[in-house]
């Protein structure tokens, strides 16, 4: 663990692995199964238990707990798995679970900007650059998409999807799929509108942002049902990378759509 530092009173188990530049707080704790790339941060009280694997440049601020096993009943006691990519930031108290079984995992992107007492079920999948507020919330199984934003406060049923680039309200409450690019909020939530800011933001040209308007209009606006939606975007719209995306998302949804 060459140009590692690792403060005394810290705890490493000598099966845990280290990349070079990596510093290691006072009293963290890392048991042995965890795989750390090079220049990760730990604060001070962090807790990493494996097997987790996480790549370069990761945060980790004070308190939080990263790899825990699963809170699902049906778990065994076998190894099971955690796996995040780079230049995440998880703030204090964020906890993040393993998987229940050994055939699954909990898969974290990178880029990720994970808020105090955020909190990553098992089995969860998120993409990369997402921004958790403070209290956000995943029950196991849910899929969370890239550049999505979860308000601060929001619970996400399990087995719920959203997708790339939608944003949740505070105490938003999700119980079915929230599509890519939308806004949902409330409790139970609803649909409010596209996430515009965030696609300005993320570069989306103004062509698409149109047709993503006119794909909200038609299935939250008009008095087509879901189904007759989908119909009237495949007839009338343009098979962009957008509204295929769209499209995709709806047709894949087990839960059924947030309206």
């Amino acid at each position: 663990m060459s140009d590692v530092q690792i403060h005394p009173t810290a705890i490493v188990h000598p099966a845990a692995e280290l990349g070079p530049g990596t510093i290691v707080g006072p009293y963290c704790i890392i048991e042995a199964g965890v795989v750390l790339g090079p220049e990760c941060w730990l604060q001070h009280h962090v807790t990493l238990c494996g097997p987790t694997r996480a790549g370069a440049r990761n945060r980790f601020y004070a308190y939080c707990s990263i790899g825990q096993q699963t809170q699902d009943l049906k778990y065994r006691g076998e190894p099971t798995y955690l796996e995040i990519g780079d230049e995440n930031t998880f703030r204090e108290f964020v906890t993040v679970n393993r998987s229940t079984t050994a055939e699954g995992k909990t898969g974290i992107g990178s880029c990720g900007n994970f808020l105090a007492y955020s909190h990553i079920g098992h089995d969860c999948t998120v993409g990369d650059s997402v921004v958790f507020s403070n209290n956000g919330t995943l029950a196991g199984h849910v899929q969370i998409g890239n550049g999505a934003i979860m308000g601060g406060l929001t619970a996400v049923h399990q087995f719920c999807r959203i997708g790339n680039f939608a944003i949740t309200g505070g105490c938003s409450k999700i119980v079915q799929d929230v599509p890519p690019f939308m806004i949902a909020d409330g409790n139970p939530a609803e649909i409010r509108g596209i996430n515009l800011v965030g696609l300005e933001r993320n570069g989306f040209a103004p062509e698409s942002v149109k047709w993503i308007k006119e794909a909200f209009r038609l299935i939250y606006r008009s008095k087509y049902n879901t189904r007759q939606a989908v119909e009237a975007i495949q007839k009338e719209l343009p098979a962009n990378p957008e509204i295929t995306q769209i499209l995709e998302f709806i047709a894949a949804s087990e839960r059924g759509i947030t309206r």
